[in-house]
């Protein structure tokens, strides 16, 4: 057997966590395991399992076309510095209980040092709309090498001054930037504070009006985007007493930041109207409204039959003004045939009454 990777030593804080990784090849297949031994003198090796530590040690190991094996604990004190070895074998003999292995464990060994955690002292300020946040170490701190201000993974300052106290400004008021903000003191290791911006939650309607046919099912959501999140949601209509899932026709799913209630088989009369959504915790309420409109079934047909009047009005339009506008009927050629003769008769009387009165 022999290592591919061996873990590495490391500085942690306590109750931060720690993970060392370990890899083996050989043919078979070696067994790793994992040691420890202290640093009290009069300490020897122990092995460590998967459990261990009353469950804050986790071992997950696996046999493929290698041995991997990784260990971690949790919740760091200052018993656990120590090192820690990473064994591999795969002598047939090697678990045996009175038979020595002929081929012994190989080991590699990593140190672990847990640092007592300094304290950090946080406070938020807020004057004339501006948002001061700060981190004061307790103790000053030999090997800091700046300060980064975090939410989240996003950065959103950084210095490299090695001063034990640090702050971060914020324009606005604290409703519109609640929220947990990292100081991060940049040391070996990293030393990290928290600052939270707690305020009432704000809740807001994801829609402010929601439609829904009538014999459907309509849904109204509310949110809310604060810190912290929203302890107890509960639903009220138009002033009465609060929806309860337990009616048979509302059901309610909240969870967190965010509600929803759906309310079965819509009814005109009975369902339209305004819907508030109220969230609580620890700082306060906060509610929003959300108006439901019911429509009929039918009323997806007035377009419709809207578009079907309109047709009628303009055929029945186009019909009368071509009627109107067609010239009296004129007399077929057979039942005429005298009145050109007459015209010409009557013509040759003119034409000789003219020459009389020229004599």
């Amino acid at each position: 057997a022999g290592f591919i990777k061996s873990p590495l030593s490391q500085k942690r804080l306590t109750q931060d966590s720690v993970e060392l990784y370990c890899e083996a090849i050989g043919n078979p297949i070696p067994e790793i395991q994992w040691w420890f031994e202290g640093n009290d003198p009069n300490e020897t090796y122990a092995q460590l399992w998967d459990g261990a530590r009353q469950d804050r040690v986790k071992i997950n190991a696996t046999y493929n076309l290698h041995s991997t094996s990784t260990i971690s604990i949790a919740n760091l004190t200052s018993d656990d510095s120590g090192m820690y070895e990473c064994r591999a074998s795969n002598d047939p003999d090697r678990n045996h209980l009175s038979k020595s292995p002929k081929v012994k464990w190989i080991r590699s060994q990593a140190n672990v040092f847990v640092i007592e955690r300094p304290e950090i002292t946080t406070h938020v300020s807020e004057v004339d709309d501006k948002l001061t946040l700060t981190c004061n170490m307790s103790a000053p701190h030999p090997s800091i090498t700046g300060h980064k201000w975090m939410q989240g993974e996003k950065i959103l300052s950084e210095d490299q001054d090695q001063s034990a106290f640090t702050s971060y400004k914020i324009e606005g008021k604290r409703e519109q930037h609640s929220g947990v903000y990292e100081c991060v003191f940049e040391a070996n290791p990293q030393i990290r504070g928290q600052v939270n911006i707690s305020v009432a939650p704000q809740v807001t309607a994801y829609k402010k009006s929601e439609h829904g046919n009538e014999g459907d099912t309509g849904v109204l959501t509310c949110k809310n985007p604060s810190f912290p999140a929203v302890t107890t949601w509960s639903w009220y209509k138009n002033g009465h007493g609060p929806l309860e899932n337990a009616s048979g026709r509302y059901i309610i799913k909240s969870g967190g930041n965010k509600t929803e209630l759906r309310i079965l088989k819509l009814n005109i009369e009975e369902d339209a109207g305004d819907y508030l959504c109220n969230g609580l915790n620890s700082y306060g309420s906060g509610n929003s409204t959300v108006n439901l409109r019911v429509r009929s079934r039918l009323a997806a047909l007035w377009p419709f039959l809207g578009i079907v009047a309109e047709v009628l009005v303009l055929v029945t339009i186009i019909f009368i003004y071509e009627k109107r506008r067609k010239p009296d009927e004129v007399p077929d050629d057979d039942d005429g045939g005298s009145a050109p003769l007459k015209s010409n008769a009557t013509n040759h009387k003119d034409k000789n009454v003219r020459q009389r009165n020229a004599n």
